[in-house]
């Protein structure tokens, strides 16, 4: 018989483990700050562009941990986006240096009450399951000693003549209805299409590759792709989370493809922090609808370029 006491405390952990992600993050907008566009190639980050990745794996985290790990790279000067968990440290011949104080990343998944099971098989119908959030702990390359040189060594940054012939090729071979013209950027929900003025438009050229995967980051939530709930008119809470999704996903392409992020509607800052007010689970939502986005994105891009997977790492408190 499962302990009442002990599923309470552990129900609390959960909800407290969200409120602290997203005051962390509502803290950080409140400042003026915006936690997926970070200050890369300027002295206050000292690591290069780049989407936080396990070491050992080499696999990309993804989901809030991408916004956590780019955080705390930044927080405290680390020099590269590369983590372990103290096992893999271990097990690749290094340690991680005593007193260094680890960063807390989170696995979601998911779990069926033992109620939950016995009402489904009373009625027939499906069981459902709630999600939930797990603790586990991981370091930086840079808290650790004696590892092998080719993990302590940062991978050097994507060759920047490959970026913008690298977005060109992911919108002829993503399939969507990609438009060039008119004076403002949308994605038409019930036509399907993409439409962003002339890149002679922009100040900078890069801004209309960072406008164009934000736009294509909307329409990776069609029914024929994602099928992602984009029913909210303008200034609905369901628009303002279809917003951040798509911030969020432009983010982590253009982090991936070497492009440094930045806020294509800082004017919605106001409707998010509402909608992580009132929800303290839809940041941890929006950014796993977001790694979907973006790994939808990425994995039309050409075969010449590697980007690794941005399938969620962790599965346990010491495999990451």
């Amino acid at each position: 018989m499962s302990n009442p006491t002990a599923c309470a405390r552990v129900g609390q952990d959960r909800a407290n483990l969200y409120n602290e992600i997203t005051d962390k993050i509502i803290a950080e907008l409140e400042a003026g700050r915006v936690p997926w566009v970070q200050p890369w190639g300027t002295a206050a980050a000292k690591a290069p562009l780049a989407m936080p990745k396990n070491a050992s794996t080499n696999r990309q985290y993804s989901g809030v941990n991408i916004l956590i790990l780019w955080g705390a790279v930044i927080e405290r000067g680390f020099t590269g986006q590369s983590w372990l968990t103290f096992r893999q440290a271990l097990s690749l011949g290094g340690h991680v240096r005593k007193g260094e104080r680890g960063t807390t990343a989170v696995y979601a998944d998911r779990f069926v009450p033992n109620d939950e099971k016995r009402r489904a098989a009373e009625t027939g119908e499906d069981a459902q399951a709630i999600p939930f959030l797990k603790r586990f702990t991981v370091f930086n390359v840079d808290q650790c000693a004696d590892l092998p040189d080719e993990i302590a060594t940062a991978a050097p940054p994507p060759p920047a003549g490959l970026i913008e012939p690298t977005v060109d090729a992911l919108i002829k071979a993503g399939g969507i209805p990609f438009r060039i013209g008119g004076d403002r950027a949308f994605y038409a929900t019930a036509e399907d299409y993409v439409q962003v003025p002339p890149p002679q438009a922009y100040f900078e050229p890069i801004n209309w590759h960072r406008t164009a995967l934000h736009e294509l980051g909307h329409a990776t939530g069609h029914p024929s792709r994602l099928n992602r709930d984009q029913s909210g008119s303008y200034g609905t809470k369901k628009y303002a989370f279809e917003e951040l999704v798509a911030e969020l996903s432009s983010a982590f392409s253009c982090a991936s493809l070497g492009i440094v992020p930045t806020v294509r509607h800082a004017d919605y800052i106001g409707s998010w922090l509402e909608v992580l007010r009132e929800d303290a689970r839809a940041i941890v939502r929006a950014a796993s609808q977001a790694s979907k986005a973006a790994d939808y994105l990425l994995g039309f891009v050409p075969g010449s370029i590697e980007l690794p997977s941005l399938d969620l790492v962790v599965a346990d408190h010491e495999t990451a």
